[in-house]
């Protein structure tokens, strides 16, 4: 199995790019079919690990595991106060030509979410039932964490992010797969700052974004 790159490592606590395609655990929602960032993770360092947060499978990015109890307790508690920034780098149908602020509750629970546009392109490619096409990239900084928020938040402000198949359009999906060469969801967990509880550090993690999201930003001109 291809190794995890590794993007910070002390004695409390290693980050790591988790691909597109890898759960960070067995659960409820992805089942028992592998492979697992936590134990892709500690066969590759020799050490047990905690997950602190979580990515949804089909995400890539940034994730943060702790080497013991205690700093799985401290950090979670800081995801928990709300002292981790988290950003995230989509791509979404429609022009986003303003920032979004959204804040609509998630299974009863508070969710919000800050959209900020990074650009627009309109291909002259009719898609669905549209005679062109138009993306936009986009900046995503929740302060919560619910199940697939920026997926679900995004979608229903009507800009689903490319190559989601549970909550996007089918249609720019196809689009994305058969003329671009684009198979995956566009959401990039980009960087992760966080206060390490130990040293008082402010801790900034980045992850650069994979073949498949250059591929894409490429074809879109951005």
């Amino acid at each position: 199995m291809t190794p995890l790159t590794l993007l910070f490592e002390d004695d409390r606590f290693v980050a790591v790019d988790k691909p597109a395609g890898m759960a960070v655990h067995r659960s409820g929602h992805v089942g028992d079919a592998g492979p697992f960032a936590v134990q892709t993770l500690r066969d590759q360092i020799g050490r047990h690990v905690w997950p602190v947060h979580r990515l949804d499978r089909p995400t890539s990015g940034v994730i943060v595991f702790a080497l013991d109890r205690e700093a799985a307790g401290r950090l979670s508690d800081a995801f928990a106060e709300r002292r981790v920034e988290k950003t995230y780098h989509a791509i979404v149908r429609g022009f986003v030509g303003a920032p979004l602020d959204i804040d609509r509750p998630l299974a009863e629970r508070e969710a919000h979410t800050r959209v900020a546009p990074l650009g627009t392109v309109e291909l002259p490619h009719a898609v669905g039932r549209y005679p062109t096409a138009r993306y936009s990239r986009v900046e995503a900084t929740p302060s919560t964490g619910r199940l697939h928020q920026i997926r679900r938040h995004l979608a229903g402000a009507g800009h689903p992010i490319v190559g989601d198949v549970g909550h996007g359009d089918r249609h720019h999906n196809h689009f994305f797969r058969d003329v671009l060469g684009v198979e995956r969801l566009l959401l990039h967990a980009l960087a992760l700052r966080w206060p390490h509880p130990f040293t008082g550090a402010a801790i900034t993690t980045t992850a650069p974004v994979d073949a498949a999201w250059r591929r894409a930003l490429a074809a879109l001109g951005f």
